[in-house]
């Protein structure tokens, strides 16, 4: 009777709860942008400034100086429009609050003093209310930003197409849409999500705990958990479109959905709008089952030469760069199987069983052997959701497996079959003709969830300016993940986890923290500020990548038939290739904001963007100390292998140390004679310096060079917000590729 009475009781309160906090969210919206135009001597001075370091490189070379003027950007931003930023936001996990779009123009300009950024949004939660609120803040960023052929800053409208498959051969990644054009007439009369997958998922959020629950545990900050039912309501109150209509026919308050990339150019294609499609996170195994290649996108059907010409090699989630000739599951008829660790590298399906194996009494018995092999079929049945097949294993558990510990800031839980270079490698041959292949030019941006583009220009704010975060104490920690505190002892046999409603929310968030950076930059060369010259760069693929500090790199064929030719270039030739590098290190920064910025904005708004904090560039430049020169000749027969088509690095060129840069050549004495297709692209390596993350799980290895013991970064209570996790870092610029067939 007493427990019943409890029970109803209970009810009771949370009905009132309810009826209480129901409908006092806020519909939130784009925000108010409150900064004018930079002075135009500060954006001159940046011109002057890389001018000079031009100059002097161009003597090194006795060769003219660069036409071109290089800008910077990131295009790769979020705000609190995505699900998973206002899920960042929120006071239990350490967040500061809401970060419209209205925030990113203002960080972009007077923080991290970029010349371009694009906003990208998760489509799924960008409502038809939502979409109308960002073209406008980007109108309005764009309407203070001056003259349009010379503006402060030029930002452009975008979403991010973020598609999720269970097993290989249905995953295909993300991808984010670039826009040329900001005008209504001009611009899709909605975002375009990956399919009623994602859309279901966002549904069935709950909207009813978001509503009670934290408000009640919170009190203080009520209102925030209030918005975020108000924003999952409004999702939920949006109907999907209906497939199979001309998207310029669908209803305008509908959410429209393509579920591969080949639906997505078509509905593109029918707009007629001028758009760039970039994929990123390439190797990012947090979404991504394990066994995944980028073979099944190289098809007619599903890339888009025209639209999707670049690719993000670098963001603040890690590098997706480098191939490794390994896997940690492979796929056939019969399903998937965990494959054995190799070369430095344990798959965690292997390490799954591991686990397993070290609870057994007789850890070599028969018994033992089946608990390991169900624990490794658990784990990749569980596709995403691996770990939520042993609940109670902790981060040191799994140590650092499907890690890349030979690569450059790996991204985390790394899937080589969706590296960049395994990318460019692949050929089809299954139509007519010459081989299809893919030429992307290379990019890299910050992927910021905090309505910060631009993070990368210091190495300070880890809780700001990456994506980690976390529970912002135990008590929290244990509501979100309610595994028992205190387990009576450690499960002997993994769990069975398919239910496809668990995959999505179990990710390997308290690992992949570890792997968060502050963030790259996409730079163009480009022949003026405006909007148009800055689109004409990323067209014709004149653009390159950095891990966020401002790298000068110019990549130049200089033998072309009709002269020299840019990074990005294609071309036919019947001699060998040589080939100019030039490379300036980036300005090292002093402390605080240059005056500039404060003369802009409040006190208040910009402590609460920049948190004290601003691109603010000094005289001297860091040293660039080598070029690294990556080979790539793509497949020439169906099924070639890969690993010996990619010479990474194929030269290494060592820097003399000069502050004024490093400027060196170099020839393929062996193409002509070799008779197929090169691609080339080269690393300028900067001196090493402290880089938020670097370190990663920061292994500790024994003498075999295996890691014993991981010292997480966390994104939670268990590390200090004041602790950046700081580690040696080489920052880095990747050109795009020069594309070089020989002339028949």
């Amino acid at each position: 009777m007493k427990q019943w009475l409890t029970g109803v009781l209970l009810l009771v309160v949370l009905i009132g709860a309810f009826f209480l906090v129901r409908g006092s969210g806020h519909h939130r919206d784009a925000g108010l942008i409150e900064g004018d135009a930079l002075p135009k001597a500060v954006v001159d001075s940046r011109s002057q400034v890389q001018l000079s370091a031009a100059r002097r490189l161009a003597k090194q070379a006795a060769a003219a100086t660069p036409a071109k003027q290089i800008l910077f950007g990131d295009l790769h931003v979020h705000s609190t429009f995505s699900a998973d930023a206002f899920a960042m936001s929120l006071p239990l996990m350490q967040g500061e609050g809401a970060h419209p779009v209205a925030d990113a123009c203002d960080f972009a300009r007077y923080c991290s003093g970029l010349d371009f950024w694009s906003i990208n949004d998760h489509a799924e939660g960008v409502t038809p209310a939502r979409w109308r609120d960002t073209k406008e803040a980007i109108r309005q960023c764009n309407a203070v930003a001056g003259g349009a052929d010379d503006p402060d800053i030029v930002a452009f409208l975008g979403w991010e197409w973020t598609q999720i498959g269970r097993t290989p051969a249905e995953h295909y990644g993300h991808k984010n849409v670039i826009l040329l054009d900001t005008e209504d007439a001009k611009v899709p009369v909605r975002p375009i999500h990956s399919g009623a997958a994602a859309a279901e998922m966002m549904r069935r959020l709950p909207v009813l705990s978001a509503r009670v629950a934290p408000p009640l545990l919170d009190w203080a900050n009520r209102q925030e958990y209030l918005d975020l039912g108000t924003y999952l309501a409004e999702i939920r109150e949006t109907p999907l479109c209906p497939d199979g209509v001309d998207t310029r026919e669908l209803p305008a308050d509908c959410s429209e959905g393509a579920v591969t990339p080949e639906i997505l150019y078509d509905k593109l294609d029918q707009w007629g709008f001028d758009s760039i499609v970039i994929p990123h996170g390439t190797t990012w195994g947090i979404y991504t089952p394990p066994g995944s290649t980028w073979d099944k996108q190289l098809t007619s059907r599903q890339h888009d030469p025209n639209l999707q010409s670049l690719i993000e090699v670098y963001s603040g989630h890690g590098n997706s760069e480098e191939y490794r000739d390994w896997r940690a599951a492979e796929w056939d008829e019969r399903g998937s199987h965990c494959l054995e660790p190799r070369e430095g590298f344990e798959p965690c399906c292997w390490r799954a069983g591991e686990i397993i194996r070290g609870r057994c009494a007789e850890p070599r018995s028969e018994e033992c052997e089946r608990r390991v092999e169900q624990a490794r079929r658990n784990y990749l049945d569980a596709s995403t959701a691996g770990r939520a097949t042993l609940p109670d294993a902790t981060v040191a558990d799994w140590g650092n497996c499907d890690s890349c510990p030979d690569c450059y800031n790996p991204s985390f839980s790394y899937r080589p079959g969706g590296a960049v270079q395994y990318i460019m490698a692949l050929s089809n041959f299954d139509g007519p003709g010459d081989p299809m292949r893919f030429r992307f030019g290379f990019m890299a941006s910050s992927d910021n969830h905090r309505s910060r583009p631009g993070t990368g220009y210091k190495e300070y704010g880890r809780l700001y300016n990456t994506e980690a975060h976390g529970p912002r104490d135990e008590a929290w920690y244990y509501r979100m993940y309610p595994t028992p505190q205190d387990p009576p002892s450690p499960v002997s046999e993994a769990v069975d986890v398919t239910d496809p409603n668990l995959l999505l929310r179990r990710l390997d968030m308290e690992r992949q923290v570890s792997f968060f950076m502050t963030g790259g930059l996409v730079a163009t060369h480009s022949e003026g500020r405006s909007r148009g010259a800055i689109w004409q760069s990323l067209k014709r693929r004149e653009v390159y990548g950095t891990s966020g500090d401002r790298i000068l790199l110019w990549f130049d064929l200089m033998n072309g038939p009709r002269g020299p030719l840019p990074m990005g270039s294609e071309v036919e030739m019947a001699v060998n290739p040589r080939f100019r590098v030039r490379a300036a290190g980036s300005l090292e920064q002093k402390p605080g904001c240059p005056r500039s910025p404060s003369s802009g904005l409040t006190p208040e708004r910009l402590e609460n963007l920049c948190r004290g904090e601003c691109y603010n560039p000094g005289d001297q430049r860091r040293l660039i100390t080598r070029i690294e020169v990556v080979r790539i000749r793509p497949q020439a027969y169906k099924g070639e292998p890969v690993a010996g088509l990619i010479e990474d690095p194929w030269r290494v060129i060592e820097c003399p140390g000069d502050p004024a840069g490093c400027t060196v050549e170099f020839e393929d004495e062996a193409f002509s004679a070799g008779g197929r297709e090169a691609t080339y692209y080269v690393r300028a390596i900067q001196e090493s310096t402290p880089a938020v993350n670097a370190g990663g799980l920061r292994c500790e290895y024994d003498e075999a060079g295996n890691c014993v013991r991981v010292n997480p970064c966390y994104g939670d209570y268990r590390t200090a917000k004041e602790d950046d996790c700081l580690s040696p870092n080489e920052e880095r610029a990747w050109s795009s590729p020069v594309f070089v067939r020989p002339r028949s």
